[in-house]
């Protein structure tokens, strides 16, 4: 009568979970500012001010967000105000949003009350997927220091060649 006959393990119960796919954004405060690239394989959200290159899967730029540079993503929701070139996927901008620049998309949307101040391109995905694999070098040159001198570099640059 009490007894279990089926020794089958219980079924999990779906239930309110964190999907563990899915990672919080990096998020760039509104009293924060940055100078120099960001790059992210996930999602960035900036409230603050960037200047320099963004490259990240997903990026929304705050109502008080504001990046000088060039942002290469998948999605770009801008609220804020970026003064620079974007290329991505889908980029919606939102009617608070204030763009100078040029802009590379295969999805556009334009709320009204939106600024947009430079060229829209549409392009394809097939000429949008080589420039999203596109990394800049990782690698940083070696500094070797000297009990005399000071830091420097460990070889010195090369003169770039210039045809005439």
């Amino acid at each position: 009568m009490f007894s279990k006959a089926n020794s089958t393990p219980p079924r999990e119960t779906p239930g309110p979970r964190a999907d563990l796919n899915k990672s919080v954004p990096s998020i760039i405060s509104a009293n924060l500012s940055i100078d120099g690239h960001l790059a992210s394989s996930g999602e960035v959200q900036v409230d603050g001010t960037v200047n320099g290159d963004i490259r990240c899967k997903a990026l929304i730029v705050g109502v008080k967000g504001s990046v000088f540079g060039e942002i290469v993503a998948q999605t770009v929701r801008m609220h804020g105000s970026v003064k620079g070139m974007i290329r991505a996927k889908s980029v919606f901008l939102a009617s608070t949003a204030h763009m100078s620049g040029d802009v590379e998309h295969e999805s556009l949307a334009i709320e009204p009350g939106a600024f947009m101040e430079g060229h829209c391109q549409r392009i394809s995905e097939a000429n949008l997927t080589p420039i999203m694999e596109e990394r800049r070098p990782t690698t940083r040159p070696e500094v070797v220091s000297s009990s005399n001198s000071g830091p420097r570099l460990a070889s010195p640059p090369k003169p770039a060649i210039i045809a005439m």
